[in-house]
């Protein structure tokens, strides 16, 4: 009883670092996105994409904590 409680739990921990890991991921490329952009406005377009799949892999993270934790 305490053992599946306390794996329950752990798991439960796991989960909750690894979406704040993607999310403070996240924010930080959306960050130095808007930074980039704020220097150079004609490179929106390439800063853009390469935001995108930067954010993309810190999302992953987050899925693979939530899923193979398990």
């Amino acid at each position: 009883m305490i053992t599946t409680l306390l794996a329950e739990v752990s798991g439960s921990i796991q989960g909750a670092l690894g979406c704040l890991g993607a999310a403070l991921g996240v924010g930080i490329v959306g960050t130095k996105a808007v930074e980039a952009v704020g220097r150079n406005p004609g490179a929106s377009g390439k800063i853009l994409v390469q935001a995108i799949i930067g954010m993309a892999l810190a999302e992953a993270v987050a899925f693979y904590a939530l899923f193979l934790g398990k």
